[in-house]
């Protein structure tokens, strides 16, 4: 007994837990388990640890046919599955899996992003002898949780998302090596304090910008206009850029958040009615965003409704672009008889994401506009 605590003493001097040298008659396939309860497939004294938590998706998918890309079933495969197709990961990093979920990404939720958000910041963030968070997840919607967890998750440890284009059973699936860059990126020194990053298909994306730019094909994560990060050769990452925060970007605690209210998008279009803004208000919507023509635009009819929601029930508005690349300037969308919030560079989907944390943090209208303003041009 006192031989084990002055072991555990020990592990405190080093960045990761000490060595447990598995033994060779044991057939329990982990040999280390942390304070939080973490296991690890082993523990290795000169690699950093990783946890990597899993949330379903086509990286997870399976289909009866090793040609399908379509038409497969999501999440179906579990993490213990998912790294014991990838055993070169043991040689990069000690990994934990935590299963979060096993679904298609269209099925995450808000209270599932939050269960991760806050999990990250416990098992990783907190946690000294944890390098990084990697997350697999279904590609439909990556790049909101990712942009949520950039927003919530802000230690400076990278938190690199991760999913695939083609199922676990297709010919030349891309998830598993995607999945080993991912924690070759999450263990890497030089990713730090760089947020939330997506990494697929040899790409190291920033999780404030990119965006889902092609619904098939493996090279579809991209930031249009900003460009990437870095990317890997032979399984070796190489950045651009030192260190830098995107411009606007603000850090938001969900510590003692306990539900994201709701935020619907519109999308607007020719000859668009007034009674979708008012029904989404009477279903409940705390927040709406407009996915507006060309730099946020809505018909003069539509724009009335607009005010009338944000003076007479207090409901604020962020137009953003349905075009998905681009600007909504501020100057694009200010009135002088409402108080209309442009979303800068953010897309719908992120301003949605965004305007959901900062409702939840009980910010006022005002404080809303000032949020959204730093990440515009204007």
């Amino acid at each position: 007994m006192f031989a084990s605590l002055l072991l555990l003493l020990a592990a405190s001097a080093y960045a990761s837990p000490i060595v447990y040298p598995r033994d060779v008659n044991d057939t329990d396939p982990f040999v280390f388990t942390n304070y939080n309860g973490l296991n690890f497939t082993q523990m290795n004294i000169t690699l950093p640890n990783v946890t990597i938590f899993a949330t379903g998706g086509t990286i997870a998918g399976t289909s009866g046919s090793s040609t399908a890309t379509t038409g497969y079933t999501a999440g179906a495969v579990g993490i213990l599955t998912l790294l014991d197709a990838v055993p070169q990961i043991l040689n990069i990093s000690n990994v934990a899996g935590v299963q979060i979920s096993n679904v298609g990404s269209e099925d995450v939720t808000s209270t599932l992003l939050l269960k991760m958000a806050k999990e990250i910041n416990e098992f990783v963030c907190e946690d000294p002898a944890m390098a990084g968070a990697v997350v697999t997840h279904g590609t439909d919607v990556l790049e909101e949780t990712a942009f949520f967890l950039d927003a919530t998750v802000n230690c400076g440890k990278p938190v690199i998302i991760v999913g695939a284009m083609r199922p676990s059973t297709a010919i030349s699936a891309d998830g598993p090596f995607n999945l080993l860059e991912a924690v070759t990126v999450a263990s890497s020194p030089l990713a730090k304090d760089r947020g939330a990053m997506v990494v697929m298909n040899d790409r190291i994306v920033s999780a404030y910008y990119v965006t889902k730019t092609n619904a098939n094909t493996m090279d579809t994560f991209k930031a249009v206009e900003m460009g990437n990060l870095g990317e890997l050769i032979s399984d070796t990452p190489y950045f651009f850029y030192p260190p830098v925060k995107p411009t606007g970007k603000k850090a938001y605690s969900v510590a003692n958040v306990t539900s994201i209210p709701r935020v619907d998008i519109l999308f607007a279009y020719e000859d668009m009615h007034n009674d979708t803004l008012y029904n989404a208000v009477a279903s409940g919507a705390k927040g709406i965003v407009i996915a507006g023509a060309g730099a946020g635009g809505v018909s003069s009819s539509f724009n009335s409704a607009m005010e009338d929601v944000i003076n007479d029930y207090g409901i604020p508005i962020v137009q953003s672009t349905r075009a998905m690349s681009g600007e909504v300037p501020v100057s694009d969308v200010s009135s002088d008889s409402a108080l209309h919030i442009a979303s800068g560079y953010l897309n719908p989907m992120k301003s949605r994401i965004l305007l959901g944390i900062l409702l939840a943090n009980g910010k006022n209208m005002t404080q809303i506009s000032e949020a959204f303003a730093g990440s515009a041009d204007d």
